[in-house]
């Protein structure tokens, strides 16, 4: 067991998580984090690829892991078969390099996802970024979950914890 980030064991756990979707530029997908009584979060909503769109995000509050490292974050999920990516993201700011790994959450079934920490490829909207630092653990202010990649329709995400390991 790693340095817990989020444990979503009770409602207050989504508190200050934020959605942040193609709307941003036009797009119609929308999202959200919330609590289900049975002890998770849910990250879920709709793809819309309408007027360009295409992605759906959340991104928790700002935090501190200064002094904390490690070499992977760890994931439970239960998902929908669907891709998803986990982000990573050294600073406060709202458009900034985000640290990008994807996995696919298997149907029906709680699983651990692994995530090394050099998996995470720096990205900055969408666009890969060559010249950035490598992703340190111990600067990470936020993290997050997206879909995107034109997988349009409903989805549906459910989170235990994110620890780093």
């Amino acid at each position: 067991m790693g340095t817990p980030l989020f444990i979503f064991d009770h409602p207050e756990s989504v508190r200050g998580w934020q959605s942040i979707d193609d709307a941003v530029m036009g797009g119609l997908s929308v999202s959200r984090l919330s609590h289900d009584c049975n002890g998770w979060a849910v990250f879920a909503g709709e793809v819309s690829l309408a007027n360009q769109g295409g992605f759906a995000s959340v991104r928790s509050p700002v935090f501190s892991m200064a002094g904390v490292n490690g070499e992977a974050y760890r994931l439970m999920v239960r998902g929908d078969g669907r891709r998803y990516k986990f982000s990573a993201r050294m600073d406060e700011h709202f458009d900034g390099i985000s640290y990008q790994a994807g996995f696919v959450g298997a149907p029906g079934i709680w699983q651990e996802i692994v995530i090394p920490r050099w998996s995470l490829q720096p990205s900055w909207r969408g666009r890969a970024i060559a010249d950035a630092p490598p992703l340190d653990p111990a600067r990470v202010q936020q993290v997050g979950l997206l879909i995107g990649e034109r997988q349009a329709g409903d989805f549906c995400l459910a989170i235990r914890r994110i620890e780093l390991d």
